[in-house]
């Protein structure tokens, strides 16, 4: 498996990396748009591994009204 550290990639090879990701993973159905998501790695700004560990997931639960 090729190294996916933005020292050794392009920006071009990191976008292909990211759609590739969206198509076989699914994540069009998500809600999340892995190009926005991922957009400081494209830009060579943050590994991957930091974009993920700064990542934050929001949920929201309905309880229902106990009458």
């Amino acid at each position: 498996m090729k190294s996916t550290l933005i020292k050794d990639t392009t920006k071009s090879e990191r976008i292909q990396m990211i759609k590739q990701w969206e198509e076989t993973e699914g994540c069009e159905s998500s809600g999340i748009d892995l190009m926005t998501y991922f957009k400081d790695y494209i830009d060579g700004v943050k590994e991957i591994a930091e974009v993920n560990a700064e990542f934050q997931a929001g949920y929201i639960s309905e309880i229902p009204d106990e009458d």
